[in-house]
């Protein structure tokens, strides 16, 4: 029996609507690798509708007091808890990451985002100068005008409201680019604010990126570019921006590294080490820490626990309870990993302790599944050590020198995180300030949190997000006035 497809619709001006084209992108279930869901295939004619009806949308909604536009983020929250269930199977079927793993605690953090964002409404306040006792010199906080949003596949729904609910709480509207792999559930949580705000404040496209991202990019009445993604489209984003000089914010690529001391408790910190990869998100995220730097005198002992612990979590149907591990996005991202995994079994320098090629037959060849793949190697200078995966295969490299693993470590052009894990606080903290990298943990391997200030060194990008600070430094001006009060009477 042939499954239904189901045709979705872009939201432009407050309206669900299809591409002035009429052409569409077909969505693919990666657990099944079955056509479920059509999108619209938006372009440039699409984008200048989009962005026109954002700008009208600005003129009103910049003038909407912060703490009425923080109501409105509440609400939005209190409706998406609602409706979370059922957002949290979009997010497991669009993008196979499993349900109780990822697609629950990625929609409970969207709602903790927008609650977060909802009450930093009071804090978008200016300085007083002293300039003098005739003169008044104050700053205030002003919104940029229309955001170009661009958010990729792999956590779709929280990095979209990442960006959505700091930008309206500062006075911006936005215009966003869904990721065409899996536009579904954030063009959900669009519809939901749609209830609450009006048209043209949020705007949702869908598209490929030449088609539908790069006029974005490039319109020349956007007044700020957020992106998320690959290094390499960063840097074409940067190029666009740099067009207009426009405020751009990059957070993008990462290879990071996972130190391990020799005095941990070997069984929690493995734990953390299959949290700090990812794993159980088939390693698909930017802070992947994919570089293991193992002591020397526990590698053995530590690398046969950890194997052991993977081998027991499950790999199925994203949609279903008992699953750990889910899918890859697609078929190229799924033979990119593959190809890494064969370059690590046919290098005569490298060992496999686990893992390895996809199953050929059975039900987990009927998607695009993989193996949580482990490979020694002396060299923090291999492909496989230097190069971002995006996929489970991690590298275990031993070490026996702190200064030596500390150099290894920033051996990398990316610097968005790292892990320490050590009992001597002091190794830990000194570590985690010779280390470069925007975000270092010690002695935990968590995701991003509300109030988190996160983001890159190096080429993993540039501004911060999660927290005030990102939303006051990547969506607000600070405009400042001066006034002399010391004026002279008006002359008779």
């Amino acid at each position: 029996m042939s499954q239904k497809i189901i045709n979705y619709q872009m939201i432009i001006d407050g309206k669900y609507t299809n591409s002035i084209t009429e052409k569409t992108i077909e969505i693919e279930c990666p657990a099944n690798r079955r056509i479920f869901a059509t999108v619209p295939r938006g372009n440039e004619a699409d984008v200048d509708i989009a962005v026109k009806s954002s700008l009208k949308a600005f003129r009103s909604w910049s003038k909407v007091m912060p703490k009425e536009r923080g109501k409105i983020l509440l609400q939005i929250a209190d409706a998406i808890e609602i409706e979370k269930e059922d957002i949290a199977k979009i997010i497991a079927t669009e993008t196979g990451n499993a349900i109780k793993t990822q697609a629950r605690p990625e929609i409970n953090l969207v709602v903790d985002i927008f609650r977060y964002f909802g009450g930093l409404s009071s804090e978008l306040k200016g300085e007083t100068i002293p300039l003098g006792e005739h003169v008044l010199s104050y700053t205030r906080r002003e919104p940029l005008g229309v955001v170009g949003a661009i958010i990729p596949w792999n956590a779709p729904v929280m990095l979209g409201a990442c960006k959505i609910a700091p930008a309206l709480c500062a006075g911006n509207t936005i215009v966003m680019k869904a990721a065409e792999d899996a536009p579904l559930a954030i063009l959900k949580v669009a519809e939901i604010c749609q209830r609450f705000i009006p048209p043209g404040v949020l705007n949702l496209l869908t598209g490929t990126g030449p088609e539908c991202g790069e006029p974005l990019a490039y319109h020349p009445e956007i007044n700020k570019l957020s992106f998320t993604g690959s290094t390499g489209v960063g840097k074409l984003v940067m190029r666009a921006a740099a067009e207009r000089i426009l405020p751009v914010s990059l957070e993008l690529g990462g290879k990071s590294p996972s130190i391990v001391y020799p005095d941990v408790n070997e069984d929690w910190t493995v734990d953390g080490i299959i949290g700090a990869m990812r794993f159980t998100r088939q390693s698909q995220s930017c802070t992947a820490g994919s570089r293991l730097f193992l002591h020397k005198k526990i590698f053995d002992s530590f690398i046969g626990k950890l194997s052991e612990k993977l081998d027991k979590l499950i790999i199925g149907n994203p949609l279903n309870d008992n699953t750990d591990i889910g899918t890859i996005i697609n078929n190229k991202q799924f033979t990119k990993v593959c190809d890494y995994i064969s370059d690590g079994l046919n290098n005569k320098n490298t060992e496999v302790i686990c893992g390895g090629l996809p199953p050929e037959d059975g039900p987990l060849s009927e998607g695009y599944f993989t193996i949580p793949t482990i490979f020694r190697n002396k060299s923090n200078e291999w492909r496989l050590a230097k190069e971002e995966i995006f996929g489970p295969v991690l590298v275990a490299i031993p070490w026996d020198d702190e200064e030596e693993v500390i150099r290894m470590a920033n051996q990398s052009h990316y610097g968005l995180a790292a892990y320490v894990w050590t009992r001597d606080i002091t190794k830990g903290i000194n570590a985690a300030h010779a280390i470069e990298s925007g975000w270092v943990q010690v002695n935990q391997g968590l995701a991003q949190a509300p109030g988190h200030s996160y983001g890159g060194f190096k080429q993993s990008g540039i501004g911060r997000e999660f927290s005030l600070e990102g939303m006051l430094d990547s969506f607000t001006q600070r405009k400042n006035i001066s006034i002399n009060l010391n004026t002279p009477s008006k002359e008779i």
